[in-house]
C-alpha cells in the first residue's frame, strides 16, 4: 500500500505535465484548424477576385479590338484613296479618324513613311494609338495577376496551418501515451519529446500571419 502511494506521489508531476500538455496542445490545434479554414476561405475569395478581373479584362480588350478593327477599316479606305490619287475621298476617310487614332495617324505622317525607312509600318504600330479600353484590359489583367499571386500565398498560408495541426496532432498522442509506459525514463523521454514537438509548433504559430 505504501509502494503504490509512493509510486503515485512519484507520478504525479509527469501526469500533471501531460495533462496540461495535452489541454493546452488541444486549445493550439483547434485554432490552427480556425486559421487553415480562415486563409482557404481568403484563398477563394482571391482567386474569385483574379477571375472577376480577367473577364473585366476580356471586356475592355474586346471592346478596343472593335474599336481598332473600324480604325483599320477607315484608314485602308485612306491608304486606297492615296494610292489611287483620289483627293476627295481621302479628305473624307481622314475626317472620320477616331480622335484617339488621330494622333498615331499624325505622328507617323510626320515621319515621312514613304522616304524613311526607320518609320513605323503603319500608325497602329505607335505607342501614340491607345484605343478605348486598351489601357483598362492591362489595368484589369495586372489586378488579376495581383489577386491570383496574392491566392497563391494565402494557399500556402492555409496549408502552414494544416501542417502545424498535424504537427500538434503528434504532440497529442505522444502525450496520450506518457503514462502507458512502466518505465519513468521512458515515460519522461516521450514527455519531453512531445514538449519539444510542441515548443517547434508554438514557435511556428507565432511567426505564421494570423486572421483574427
Amino acid at each position: 500500500m505504501e509502494d503504490s502511494k509512493e509510486g503515485a506521489r512519484r507520478g504525479w508531476p509527469l501526469e500533471t505535465i501531460a495533462v496540461i500538455l495535452l489541454a493546452v496542445t488541444a486549445v493550439l490545434t483547434a485554432w490552427s484548424g480556425f486559421e487553415s479554414s480562415k486563409w482557404g476561405g481568403e484563398m477563394s475569395i482571391a482567386f474569385s477576385r483574379a477571375s472577376t478581373q480577367r473577364i473585366e479584362a476580356s471586356r475592355y480588350a474586346a471592346s478596343a479590338d472593335a474599336i481598332r478593327a473600324v480604325d483599320l477599316q477607315v484608314f485602308g479606305l485612306w491608304l486606297q484613296a492615296r494610292a489611287g490619287g483620289d483627293a476627295e475621298l481621302e479628305a473624307f476617310a481622314q475626317e472620320r479618324f477616331t480622335d484617339h487614332f488621330t494622333p498615331a495617324f499624325e505622328e507617323w505622317i510626320a515621319s515621312r513613311p514613304l522616304q524613311n525607312p526607320d518609320a513605323a509600318d503603319s500608325p497602329f504600330a505607335l505607342d501614340s494609338y491607345q484605343p478605348p479600353g486598351r489601357v483598362e484590359a492591362e489595368a484589369a489583367d495586372a489586378r488579376a495577376d495581383d489577386y491570383f499571386a496574392q491566392a497563391l500565398v494565402n494557399n500556402q498560408r492555409g496549408d502552414n496551418y494544416t501542417l502545424l495541426t498535424v504537427l500538434f496532432a503528434l504532440v497529442l498522442f505522444f502525450g496520450a501515451i506518457v503514462t502507458r509506459f512502466s518505465s519513468p525514463r521512458r515515460s519522461w523521454a516521450v514527455l519531453i519529446g512531445a514538449s519539444g514537438l510542441f515548443l517547434i509548433g508554438v514557435g511556428f504559430l507565432i511567426s505564421f500571419p494570423k486572421i483574427v
